[in-house]
């Protein structure tokens, strides 16, 4: 549930510096910029087989210093580094006007651990199987809706889902009325485009269109989300909710603004990430019968581990997140490198994910991975991030892929062409380019 960072970082280096950095292309920034934004997933590997594990680039606004690291031991370095020191919150500045100031993601030092602590136990092992029927329920109703026998998109499916588990398990929204309200509000929020991230940068841009025309619809949103945390401060049923703003309000002492905040940083990191990691998961399914077979078997017997492995191997072949940040506060050694204060590390997950070395035969799609005593080695997988900076809700991501694959898997068997859909951009994730075109069929029996 951890979105993709945006353009990062948020202090220029000192030319003097500059002998300190790893090799790096000299385009301009702003065409590094719009590689990076638009075509990461191509543009990384060529660096990487240009310049090395460890390369720089620069980002607007300001020309802004990133050195990129694709290797398990230089990132276990980042991930390691003290968290006074590499600040992660500085990196996510662009978020701001869409999550808000006090969002897990753009917080650091002592004001990031409380509000940790604070979110803890509404993810916490109990609560996550607390939430694991209602999550079922929603997803063999959806399921249960797909068309038989007739070519669908099953990515949209999927963000409609994800949005629905987000509305009534997270928000706990459950009245009909309301939820009719919220949806579209909602799904123009989550299809917010990167362009509206500059609005982070640039606050002059927030008085014009379309930065303008999405605060307004995000000003509608908010109004119903206080409503709905100040009726749920007065429910005298509150400690029998099971939704994870109950158990917040609960657990917590939140200001209205502190969890209209935690409320939004849900929503957006784990709606299209989710959806768009279970869209590949099925693409690859429907095009491996024996794969399909031994997940639907899963399903049947209530085997967990697989279908988490499944939805894990979806995760590292097919990264919805490509990369993490981290800003120094203090010149650091990182990579064989002493790097200024202000400089931006980023973790490219997509290109560790992607490493020969670390994964044979990176390029199959392999849940067995995932199983067994030999799992990939440390620091070779990392959707969510890592160190004290690792995505707090993983765990109901992956609660989430289990019970939504277990639900389509042990109903139906899928198909799709034999040929794979590319990857297209959308947003700031990687989508099959037809929307993960299946066809579904009841199974027998």
């Amino acid at each position: 549930m951890t979105p993709p960072t945006p353009l990062l970082g948020s202090r220029t280096l000192d030319r003097a510096t500059a002998r300190t950095l790893p090799p790096g292309p000299r385009l301009p920034t702003l065409a590094q910029t719009v590689l990076f934004a638009s075509h990461r997933s191509t543009y990384f590997p060529r660096l990487r087989a240009q310049y090395g594990d460890v390369f720089t680039i620069r980002l607007v606004p300001s020309s802004r210093v990133v050195v990129v690291l694709s290797r398990p031991d230089h990132i276990r370095e980042v991930f390691g580094t003290p968290p006074t020191i590499a600040h992660a919150g500085e990196s996510n500045t662009a978020l701001e006007p869409i999550m808000g100031s006090h969002s897990l993601l753009l917080l650091d030092d002592d004001d990031h651990l409380r509000m940790r602590r604070q979110l803890m136990p509404a993810f916490n092992g109990h609560a996550l199987r607390g939430y694991a029927e209602m999550i079922a329920r929603l997803a063999r109703g959806e399921v249960d809706r797909w068309p038989i026998g007739t070519p669908f998109r099953l990515h949209e499916r999927m963000r409609d889902l994800t949005l629905e588990v987000i509305l009534q398990v997270v928000f706990g929204v459950t009245d009909s009325d309301r939820l009719d309200r919220l949806r579209p509000l909602v799904d123009k929020v989550v299809s917010v485009r990167p362009i509206i991230m500059l609005g982070g940068f640039y606050r002059s841009l927030l008085k014009l269109p379309p930065w303008r025309t999405f605060l307004r619809v995000q000003r509608q949103v908010d109004e119903i989300l206080y409503d709905e945390i100040a009726r749920r401060r007065t429910d005298p049923k509150l400690a029998e909710r099971n939704d994870v703003l109950s158990k917040l309000l609960a657990a917590g002492t939140w200001s209205d603004v502190e969890l209209r905040d935690q409320l939004v940083t849900l929503l957006l990191a784990g709606h299209e990430t989710t959806a768009t990691s279970l869209a590949w998961a099925f693409h690859e399914l429907a095009r491996k019968p024996d794969l399909l077979q031994a997940g639907q078997r899963a399903a049947d017997a209530g085997d967990d581990d697989y279908l988490e492995a499944i939805a894990k191997e979806s995760l590292r072949l097919h990264p919805v997140v490509y990369q993490v940040g981290r800003r120094l506060t203090e010149p650091t050694e990182i990579a064989g490198y002493r790097l200024p204060r202000g400089t931006t590390l980023m973790a490219a997950i997509g290109l560790v994910q992607a490493d020969e070395q670390n994964y044979p035969d990176v390029r199959a799609f392999q849940p067995e991975r995932f199983l067994g005593e030999d799992p990939p080695p440390a620091g070779t997988w990392i959707p969510f991030g890592g160190g004290t900076r690792r995505c707090i809700g993983a765990g109901f991501s992956l609660l989430e892929a289990t019970e939504i694959l277990r639900a389509a898997l042990s109903r139906f068997t899928v198909t799709a062409p034999e040929k794979p859909e590319p990857a297209k951009p959308r947003n700031v994730t990687l989508v099959p380019a037809k929307g993960c075109t299946l066809t579904a069929t009841r199974r027998r029996g």
